[in-house]
C-alpha cells in the first residue's frame, strides 16, 4: 500500500494574504488530484527577534558585522573595534510540520503499516527518527532544497536493515512533475 501525507502549515492571511491565497489553492489543486492522501497541518509563529547583525561568508555562513566606517563605534572618544551590532526582526517560523513528519513516520513503521519510507525534506530536526526508522525498514530521503543534504540526515546504504538511499531534487524534477492546469477547478495563480 502506497500513501502520501503532506505536512505543511498554513500561512496566515493577515500577514501574507497572496502566499495564503496561492497555498490555498495548491492545497486544494493536491487533494483535487489525489494527489496526497492525508494533509497534516503544523502553524505558523510569528516573534519578534533579536540576533547579531551578519551577512554571508564565501560558503554562506553567518559572519558577524564588526564595525568599520562609515559605521564605527566609540567608547569615550575611542573606536570600540569588537562591538557587535543587534538587530530586531520579525521571525515567521512554521512549527510542528517536523514533529508532524517524525510522528507519522515512526507510527507507521512501528506498526508495520509500511515496508518502507520516502521522507523529503532537509529538516535535521528528523534526524533521530529516520536513525530509528532505518533499523526497521528501507528508507530514502529525498532533499527537496538547493542546499547540501543536512550532514544529519545521512547515514549508511547498509546500516540497520540496509537498501537505504538519499537524492537531491533538480530544477527539471520540479519542472517536469507539475500538477496539470486547472486541476479540477483550481487554475496556477497568474503570478506563479
Amino acid at each position: 500500500m502506497a500513501r502520501i501525507v503532506y505536512c505543511t502549515a498554513r500561512i496566515d492571511a493577515t500577514t501574507n494574504a497572496s502566499g495564503h491565497r496561492d497555498q490555498d489553492i495548491y492545497l486544494k489543486a493536491l487533494a483535487a488530484a489525489g494527489s496526497v492522501d492525508q494533509i497534516e497541518y503544523g502553524k505558523y509563529v510569528y516573534r519578534v527577534k533579536q540576533a547579531p547583525l551578519a551577512t554571508k561568508d564565501s560558503h554562506g555562513r553567518p559572519q558577524l558585522v564588526t564595525p568599520q566606517w562609515p559605521i564605527m563605534v566609540q567608547n569615550g572618544g575611542a573606536p570600540c573595534n569588537s562591538a557587535v551590532f543587534m538587530a530586531s526582526f520579525a521571525n515567521r517560523e512554521e512549527k510542528g510540520s517536523d514533529v508532524n513528519v517524525a510522528t507519522h513516520l515512526l507510527i507507521d513503521v512501528l506498526t508495520q503499516t509500511v515496508d518502507a519510507a520516502v521522507v523529503i525534506s532537509n529538516d535535521s530536526d528528523l534526524s533521530f527518527p529516520l536513525r530509528e526508522a532505518r533499523k526497521r525498514v528501507p528508507v530514502g530521503v529525498v532533499n527537496p532544497s538547493r542546499s547540501y543534504l543536512a550532514g544529519d540526515l545521512r547515514g549508511a546504504a547498509s546500516e540497520g536493515v540496509g537498501r537505504h538511499w538519499w537524492r537531491q531534487l533538480t530544477q527539471q524534477d520540479f519542472t517536469s512533475h507539475q500538477l496539470s492546469d486547472p486541476t479540477g477547478k483550481y487554475a496556477r495563480p497568474v503570478d506563479w
